[in-house]
């Protein structure tokens, strides 16, 4: 039986997709019913996650379906920073994966499945969907709308979403509870308006909410808020206040007995800890602004009817920012934990893009509801509707270019998460007799929680040790070099992974606290070393990118041609790569390709990518790219007396790559192979007398070299620590 709407994902924010292998992919989740084994149907049970390598069309949420396809189980993170699919589906008790090649491996045995439930479901979705949609085109407005609205993301563009991130407002565009809590204030009102008594308000405003909990994904925030919903209904039957602590604790109660994993995830997490913020904190905030602004603000203005207005519209703002604040507080430390940012603005952000956010809802909900009597009326809305959104996008988009909304911190310890709810506790409820002894106090909690996280982020981008990471990417390229406050990204692509850029690197970068690459190095135009870099490039900031004389050759042609227009849009030229400019802290020498070579056509493009040497502390790194024997044999007869402590294999490992004796002469006593899952038992079987590392197997390999020389290495899954001095 099919329980979600099936997913395309057209990969639109990757820009290599075009010289992908394959369609774009469909995903949906199945609950299962029946399997045919050697001895026939048997009956089974479970969710399994189907994925379908074309997009899927036609199927509903209760249709009874017949699979064809291949069982497996899920991958698990093998880089920092990586989302976690296994441990994010395991979660959700889905631990089996299905794979069809197309979807002809799909019959349709039933539509509908005959349950009155899905039926509803299934017609208030396309309902909603062609009342808000029918008349508008697919655009990022469009999506917006979609988003806020039904609480769908997959139509925002990556560009949209990520100033939404990094401007702090990314709740907005997630379904969260306010978005709830806003359509039932706005009935609540409006049958207020009708005259109708508190216990008939109630009795609306409860159809209203299981409405709108059929046609939006039923995720933890709106379930978080319509449990407090039906609670504040429930007290208007028995005339009781309700208490929102209470209401609160009940609706994490309830989510708890239904699924108890949801515990440990972000976004319930997320959702309580700033609503929790909200009440504890709100009232004291305003208090405080009143006393501070309000107050002396009346007194200044001597004309009454301005001061009414003045003071409205303050009120109103400051009402705004201390909600918006008291949340930023309970939400930060969760923030800062899972997601490795503090965006400290994000409470001056919200008093700008609430008013859009609250009549976009208020008019798209009205708008559902007249499309079935005011047709007219409602195609009139959706143009007003479409100018809200697209000044929305413009705005925080201009906000997120202009002001530095975001500060990256990188992984933080739980010690640290759980000393700044202490300090806030503190803070705001434990009471003094003196107010001084309180300001000092609260002077030093603060200062405490600032320097502390200032050390955290200079242990992570300042330290004195030279740390290379080669990053697991499949079949491909992606090496992270930092030292001494320089990072260094040489490479980024893979051949197989899609967008390793947004899902693999830029993850790790975050997750490391790297928040500028002094610089990029192209070792030669194969996409599997280039396919990620757009995506970095849009969303981080670059000194330089750098690139051997031959890519440089080849700018106006082949891979090399497209990428260079792309960087060039973005902002960046290519500049021909020098020793001394990538030197210091550490050595970065280039070792090959030879002048000679450059442009040559009869040789492949393997055999002219760039060879560095890297040298720390007496320490040697060969970063060999994809060479070949022809550049292997030239690389030992020039330079004769090299030896390396640590190789990057030549080709990621590639059995056919091996020049006889190359990494023998090397004398390396470390091997790192950067392939995929099908070179792991070739490499395995070769005789190959260094320590091998494959990220394959054990997943994104560190190496790091302390100031005396001693050198450590490990791989991300295999936690294989080996060290020597």
């Amino acid at each position: 039986v099919v329980i979600s709407y099936p997913y395309t994902n057209y990969n639109k924010g990757w820009t290599f997709e075009k010289f992908s292998f394959n369609d774009p992919s469909g995903s949906f989740y199945l609950k299962l019913t029946e399997a045919e084994t050697v001895d026939g149907w048997a009956k089974v049970s479970g969710k399994v996650r189907v994925q379908v390598n074309e997009p899927v069309f036609g199927l509903q949420t209760g249709d009874y379906i017949q699979v064809c396809c291949w069982l497996s189980g899920f991958d698990g993170a093998t880089n920092p920073g990586q989302f976690n699919l296994k441990e994010y589906l395991a979660s959700r008790n889905v631990y089996v994966g299905a794979s069809v090649n197309t979807g002809d491996g799909i019959k349709v045995l039933d539509k509908g499945g005959g349950s009155f439930l899905l039926a509803t479901r299934n017609y208030l979705y396309n309902y909603s969907n062609q009342a808000l949609f029918s008349q508008a085109e697919q655009d990022n407005e469009t999506g917006l709308l979609r988003a806020l609205l039904l609480g769908y993301r997959g139509s925002i563009d990556d560009e949209t979403y990520e100033a939404f991130r990094k401007t702090g407002l990314l709740h907005f565009i997630s379904l969260s509870g306010m978005h709830l809590g806003i359509l039932v204030g706005l009935v609540w009102w409006l049958c207020g308006r009708f005259g109708l008594l508190k216990p008939a308000r109630a009795v609306v405003c409860i159809i209203v909410i299981i409405l709108f909990l059929l046609i939006v994904p039923p995720r933890e925030p709106t379930l978080r808020a319509a449990i407090i919903c039906f609670v504040f209904c429930a007290s208007a039957f028995f005339r009781r206040y309700p208490n929102p602590l209470n209401s609160l604790s009940l609706a994490a109660i309830i989510l708890l007995l239904i699924r108890p994993t949801c515990l440990f995830e972000a976004g319930w997490q997320l959702s309580f800890a700033s609503v929790l913020g909200i009440l504890l904190l709100a009232n004291s905030i305003i208090s405080f602004l009143n006393v501070r602004i309000i107050e002396p603000l009346s007194k200044i203005i001597k004309v009454s009817f301005l001061r009414g207005f003045i003071l409205f519209i303050v009120k109103y703002n400051l009402g705004i920012f201390a909600v918006g604040f008291a949340a930023w507080l309970g939400g930060s430390g969760i923030l800062l934990y899972h997601f490795y940012t503090v965006n400290p603005l994000t409470c001056f952000w919200t008093v700008l893009a609430f008013p859009f956010i609250a009549l976009i809802l208020c008019l798209g909900y009205l708008k559902i509801v007249l499309a079935l009597f005011f047709p007219t009326i409602s195609a009139i809305l959706m143009f007003l509707l479409n100018d809200l959104a697209g000044m929305l996008i413009w705005m925080v988009k201009l906000i997120s270019k202009k002001c530095p909304s975001e500060i990256l911190i990188g992984k933080v310890p739980l010690s640290y998460v759980l000393f700044f709810y202490a300090a806030i506790l503190i803070t705001g409820w434990l009471v003094f007799s003196r107010i001084k002894m309180k300001k000092l106090v609260m002077g030093f909690l603060i200062t405490s929680v600032v320097v502390s996280l200032g050390f955290i982020k200079g242990g992570k981008v300042g330290h004195s040790e030279f740390v290379m990471t080669v990053l697991d990417v499949g079949h491909g390229q992606s090496i992270v070099l930092q030292g001494g406050g320089k990072n260094i990204l040489f490479d980024a692509g893979s051949l197989h992974s899609k967008n390793i850029g947004q899902r693999v690197i830029i993850p790790f970068l975050r997750y490391s606290g790297i928040s500028r690459l002094d610089a990029v190095v192209i070792s030669h135009q194969d996409v599997d070393h280039i396919n990620g870099l757009p995506e970095i490039a849009q969303q981080y900031p670059i000194g330089k990118v750098y690139a051997s004389g031959d890519f440089l050759i080849n700018q106006k042609i082949g891979m090399a041609g497209f990428l260079t227009k792309v960087l060039n849009k973005t902002g960046f030229e290519i500049n021909a790569i020098n020793d001394e400019i990538l030197n210091k802290p550490f050595e970065f020498e280039i070792l090959w390709p030879a002048e000679s070579v450059c442009g040559d056509e009869s040789l492949s493009d393997n055999d002219k990518s760039i060879v560095a040497l890297i040298t720390f502390s007496g320490k040697k790194i060969l970063i060999c790219s994809d060479i070949e024997r022809f550049a292997q044999e030239e690389v030992l007869r020039k330079y004769k007396d090299l030896k390396a402590d640590i190789v990057i294999a030549p080709h990621h490992g590639s059995a056919g790559g091996f020049e006889s004796g190359f990494i023998e002469k090397l004398d390396a006593e470390y091997l790192i192979c950067s392939c995929g899952q099908r070179r792991i038992e070739k490499l395995q079987n070769e005789n190959i007398t260094s320590r091998l590392f494959i990220t394959a197997r054990d997943g994104a390999v560190f190496v790091k070299i302390n100031s005396t020389g001693g050198l450590f290495i490990s791989g991300c899954i295999s936690q294989n620590l080996l060290e020597f001095e």
